[in-house]
């Protein structure tokens, strides 16, 4: 049997067991090991995206597993070999899929959010969305593949290069995975965080971290600047106060990249814009390369998820989970899955 997480809806999640989907032509069936949480997941949770999610619903979709079985004509692909997902499937036709741009697909289908997603046992999914995982990588770690390939998106859009000054405003899991992916380029980081507890772990994890709520933070990036403000400024917090500080730091021909959503329109300095020359970069999820450069980047170390994990809960924990993580004092929470073999 196949046991699975359901959100059905007021923040209330009900499992139960159903048989497996057996996989039909180009799918694989995967037992999954490990499912992340991430602020998507809470959104759904709190029900911001019912009139997008089907309810019941089962959702997740930073996983990682192996395969189980095979559908007809799948190939380059074994019963057993580890795995995860990149949870996009497009429909090819599309002018963003006709321009090559899969990823941002006009009907694209989120895979944990549109279609049922990886808070179960076993879950099928078509093959070409596969990423192989090394042997030897933690399938717990490795279940952060995922959010490290939104951070390793974020950074490759923004063309930060070695040398150059990045600011990341707001230190929750993507804003932490994004300073350390950005700091792999040769770049300096800094990480605007209000949490105390967030503000530590940025700071563990080696990157310069500032309170913005006791700090001139346009004063402090000009002096660690020479003056000049910073090349690169990431805003990750999706708060109004982020919008307004981000345009203040840059350096004359900077880099604005949005990677929050913001729930509502937002105040933003086109004068700033204007006069210094900035760019504004929308980024939005992923695309294979940055899942591959992903998985070397966590089997390689260079990204630490292993710090980001707070804690690993059973399937039947799920609704615990997602309480603990609504409070704040969590950053990334695992759901056990059972598929560890």
């Amino acid at each position: 049997m196949n046991r699975s997480a359901y959100y059905v809806g007021d923040q209330t999640f009900v499992v139960k067991e159903t048989d497996p989907v057996p996989p039909g032509p180009g799918q694989v069936r995967i037992e999954v090991a490990y499912t992340g949480i991430c602020g998507t997941d809470l959104h759904i949770a709190h029900g911001a995206m019912d009139q997008r999610v089907q309810r019941p619903a089962v959702i997740g979709h930073e996983m990682s597993g192996r395969i189980a079985e095979l559908g007809a004509g799948v190939e380059g692909h074994r019963v057993g070999d580890p795995v995860t997902v990149m949870p996009l499937d497009w429909c090819g036709d599309c002018p963003a899929c006709r321009a090559g741009h899969t990823h941002i697909c006009h009907r694209l289908n989120f895979l944990g959010i549109d279609s049922p997603g990886a808070m179960q046992q076993s879950w099928t999914v078509p093959a070409r969305i596969l990423v192989p995982l090394p042997e030897g990588l933690s399938l717990a770690h490795a279940a952060l593949v995922e959010p490290t390939a939104v951070a390793v998106h974020d950074v490759r859009r923004s063309r930060l290069a070695a040398g150059e000054h990045a600011v990341v405003i707001g230190a929750g899991p993507v804003g932490l995975l994004i300073g350390t992916v950005a700091r792999t380029t040769g770049a300096q980081v800094t990480v605007l965080e209000l949490d105390p507890r967030r503000r530590q772990l940025a700071a563990d994890l080696g990157l310069s971290a500032v309170d913005p709520a006791t700090v001139d933070v346009a004063g402090y990036v000009r002096e660690v600047t020479g003056g000049a403000g910073a090349e690169v400024v990431y805003e990750v917090s999706g708060s109004a106060a982020g919008v307004r500080t981000a345009t203040d730091l840059l350096a004359v021909r900077g880099r604005l990249v949005v990677v929050a959503i913001h729930p509502a329109p937002r105040e933003v300095d086109l004068h700033r814009i204007f006069w210094r020359e900035l760019e504004v970069i929308g980024v939005r999820v992923y695309e294979h390369a940055d899942y591959v450069e992903a998985v070397r980047l966590v089997h390689g170390g260079q990204v630490p998820v292993d710090r980001l994990i707070s804690r690993i809960v059973p399937l039947t924990e799920v609704a615990q989970a997602f309480e603990a993580l609504a409070t704040g004092g969590d950053v990334k929470v695992l759901i056990d899955c059972g598929g560890d073999a």
